[in-house]
């Protein structure tokens, strides 16, 4: 039987996504590039082998255009024959990649394949529109797409997550990721970030900072003044228009700032995925398989909750139930998304994001799914288990979702 087996993943670390952050300087291809290189190096494969190299990137804009896989894998030295392919599913850009990457494997349409993911947040022009929607008014009338923490909030409101309950959860992924950090349990995973001289930019990921109940609960929402306003452009709230799609909801709890949401990041990721025979002629021993995949949608307004409809669709395709999960990474995108992954599920929270999450440790968009699918790989190893789930939700009302199991 032929299968889509991870032989390695490697990752850099999360810098800080604002200017002056510890990779801002760095051009994302070369980002790219750096984990490219040590995936090769690692390995040890001849890149002229690789059959394509995929890659996830949400905002391919200025430095991120023109096809950052490609123009990434002629950065690192590769062979002009070794195409690439840039993919946008929003925050599952990476893990759309790395999906793919098992279904060309499995399909016998290539045999090596590196699923890759960059961003750069810290490389961006602020936003000049506030929803997600492409500025068509005709769809907005459909499905008033209002902006990503706006939904977060509507999902703490229909579920009743208080505002100490978004913190508490905040606190407990800050907590797991000084832990996780302070033992060591990310450094197999990583590669330093050099310049050109060679001197390390960032070893270890800037974000994390200590955190009390107190200092959450001290901070303003963020998304309260941009809900209750009418923006230019638009004839009401987003308020308003949360309420129009969920008229039991009389007023949107506006819960979430900066220290329960996920943090902007810069940062980049590579797997290798090959076909389990390839991988035992080549002599490689294969860190895990990739059981089953899966996309899910949901409704787009609220806009985050379908990591749990992809994580079900998932194990079943996987012939597994969740109790058969031993470790789950589900995006922190913002604390509700987690809380309400971890209700509809029935997933305690001791088996998901045990070393913390995006809340900590940013979210770097088309770089976290494969950065996520390094940390579950990790974690499974060190603690002797088996089989692991990766699930992010995406902006427009997505999921994606990955079982892995070790070999």
């Amino acid at each position: 039987m032929r299968e889509a087996t991870i032989v390695d993943a490697v990752r850099t670390p999360r810098g800080k996504g604002k200017p002056g952050g510890a990779l801002s300087g760095v051009h994302p291809q070369e980002l790219l590039a750096t984990v490219l290189a040590e995936l090769q190096k690692r390995v040890g494969f001849s890149p002229a082998d690789v059959d394509d190299v995929l890659t996830g990137c949400a905002n391919a804009i200025g430095d991120h255009a023109d096809n950052i896989a490609r123009l990434s894998a002629l950065a690192a030295g590769w062979p002009a024959s070794v195409p690439g392919l840039t993919m946008n599913r929003a925050c599952g850009s990476g893990q759309q990649a790395l999906n793919t990457a098992a279904t060309m494997v499995v399909s016998r349409q290539a045999e090596l394949v590196v699923a890759s993911g960059v961003e750069m947040m810290s490389r961006y022009p602020a936003a000049t529109r506030p929803t997600l929607d492409g500025g068509n008014e005709r769809l907005r009338g459909l499905y008033p797409l209002i902006p990503q923490g706006i939904s977060a909030d509507l999902i703490a409101t229909v579920g009743g997550f208080s505002r100490a309950d978004v913190d508490a959860f905040a606190a407990l992924s800050q907590r797991r990721a000084a832990d996780a950090i302070g033992e060591g349990r990310f450094d197999g995973s990583l590669v330093p970030v050099t310049d050109a001289g060679g001197t390390v930019l960032l070893d270890r990921d800037e974000l994390p900072r200590p955190t009390t109940l107190d200092a959450l609960a001290a901070l303003k929402p963020s998304f309260e003044k941009l809900g209750t306003q009418v923006w230019e452009g638009y004839d009401r709230s987003f308020d308003a228009m949360a309420r129009e799609a969920y008229p039991r909801v009389d007023r949107i709890a506006h819960v979430h700032h900066a220290g329960n949401s996920s943090g902007l990041a810069d940062g980049a990721a590579a797997v290798l995925v090959a076909r389990s025979d390839v991988a035992r002629e080549r002599g490689w021993r294969a860190r895990a398989r990739v059981v089953a995949t899966a996309t899910a949608g949901a409704e787009p307004v609220i806009m985050l909750t379908a990591p749990g409809p992809a994580a079900k669709l998932c194990v079943a395709r996987a012939g597994m139930s969740m109790k058969d999960i031993d470790l789950f990474e589900v995006n922190e995108a913002f604390a509700s998304v987690v809380l309400r992954f971890a209700e509809e599920t029935g997933v305690d929270l001791d088996r998901v994001n045990v070393n913390g999450g995006a809340i900590a440790l940013g979210h770097p968009i088309g770089a976290s799914g494969p950065i996520l699918l390094a940390t579950l790989l990790d974690e499974l190893e060190r603690r002797d288990l088996n089989t692991g789930l990766v699930t992010m939700c995406t902006g427009g009302g997505m999921a994606t979702a990955t079982v892995i199991e070790r070999v």
